[in-house]
């Protein structure tokens, strides 16, 4: 167990709620015992991506109370879902979807889309793996590692977002549907990649309340009910354009507000 999520376990052990910590893949452990599961450290999911959805699988077909359910987490898990956002209305960063050895250059997908610089990332990943900058100006150079990426797996380009650099991308979590707390991730210098591993650092925020308005909009409208979320995103010309919406195992900052971890166990009491 991380020890962000001890705090919220600590809060629950203290009301009397025993907690256990499993490993989602260990075969002896059985699931449908438990009142609740909550999954948080999967964080090798994105590398046994076929295992991890057969364990989803058995545990909505088993009758395993796990939260998030495992529909919304199979839905979530390919980032294709963002245009699904988009054709619904919500302002989403311009996305690229492609599939396995679609047969495009990055040179002219980029042309095409009048980026100059871009994200390239898996369609399915955590914590930034095998995510990477080009340009227009590298991109026939970029190419091979384009291809190698693409005979892999399903791949999505995105333009460079400049305010990740600039002001930072929020995350803002909800419990149970309800604002709870948010946070400013910023990049190392020269970087653009905001996790904690690569350099990147988060600080607590406070959002204006019309960035709050948009990710409640935002869940509003995605697979529902669910026990938590994180929305993460940028502000752009006063509007909230959405990165991820975060609903695996995503990192919840409960040590960076006040009470956070006590408002995270009151969603998991009651879901029980």
């Amino acid at each position: 167990m991380h020890a962000d999520d001890r705090l919220a376990a600590e809060v629950l052990r203290s009301r009397g709620v025993a907690v256990a910590s499993a490993v989602w893949d260990d075969p002896a452990v059985d699931w449908s015992r438990y009142a609740g599961v909550v999954i948080r450290s999967t964080w090798d999911y994105h590398h046994r991506q076929d295992e991890y959805e057969e364990w989803l699988r058995r545990c909505a077909t088993g009758g395993v109370k796990l939260w998030n359910p495992p529909a919304a987490v199979l839905a979530n898990m390919n980032k294709r879902y963002l245009s699904e956002l988009a054709e619904r209305g919500v302002d989403v960063v311009p996305t690229e979807h492609l599939e396995i050895r679609h047969g495009q250059t990055l040179r002219e997908m980029l042309q095409r889309r009048g980026w100059d610089e871009a994200v390239v990332k898996p369609a399915v990943s955590a914590s930034a793996y095998r995510t990477w900058r080009t340009s227009l100006l590298t991109a026939d150079r970029d190419q091979p590692g384009f291809e190698e990426d693409t005979s892999l797996h399903e791949v999505l380009v995105q333009p460079h977002i400049e305010e990740i650099t600039t002001h930072g991308e929020w995350s803002l979590v909800f419990f149970g549907g309800r604002y709870s707390h948010a946070t400013i991730k910023r990049p190392a210098a020269g970087d653009f990649r905001v996790q904690e591993e690569l350099g990147g650092s988060a600080a607590a925020a406070h959002p204006p309340e019309h960035l709050i308005h948009a990710a409640r909009h935002i869940l509003s409208i995605s697979p529902s009910p669910l026990l938590y979320a994180r929305v993460d995103g940028v502000e752009r010309a006063g509007r909230f354009m959405l990165m991820e919406l975060e609903i695996n195992e995503p990192y919840l900052f409960l040590g960076m507000a006040s009470d956070a971890a006590a408002r995270f166990a009151d969603a998991i009491e009651a879901v029980l």
